[in-house]
């Protein structure tokens, strides 16, 4: 059972998903810190310095902070925004690097046909 777990754990797919989640938290910070500190201020300051933070509905004793999700809507769609722009960058970057002279990849040799498969089998039951 150990050999099989090491084995679990040493193969290719757990390992990057393991480096994806590290490298995904850092990103997410860097992520976060544009919009909130760079895109965010230019985007109150073009509408006025509007902050849905503050709206609330009341029911009963219960607070409902609609302003917060309204915000978090917003934020989310100012990462993915940042988020898409920035993969597309890397995309188009990786795509100049790439030789344009790569060769295309061999093909493999076409094997027997069914019709000779067919053929080779019924020979084989014939000799017996």
């Amino acid at each position: 059972m150990i050999k099989e777990f090491k084995e679990f754990i040493m193969r290719g797919n757990v390992m990057d998903l393991a480096v994806g989640v590290i490298i995904g938290g850092a990103f997410t910070a860097i992520v976060n810190s544009l919009v909130g500190d760079v895109i965010g201020p230019i985007i109150g300051m073009i509408c006025g310095g509007i902050d849905f933070t503050g709206i609330a509905i009341t029911v009963g004793s219960a607070e409902l902070m609609v302003g917060n999700f309204i915000q978090a809507i917003i934020n989310f769609l100012l990462v993915a925004l940042c988020v898409f722009f920035l993969i597309k960058a890397v995309n188009k970057a990786t795509s100049v690097a790439k030789k344009p002279e790569e060769a295309p990849a061999e093909e493999e040799p076409a094997g027997p046909t069914q019709e000779e498969l067919l053929t080779q089998i019924r020979d084989i039951l014939a000799e017996k």
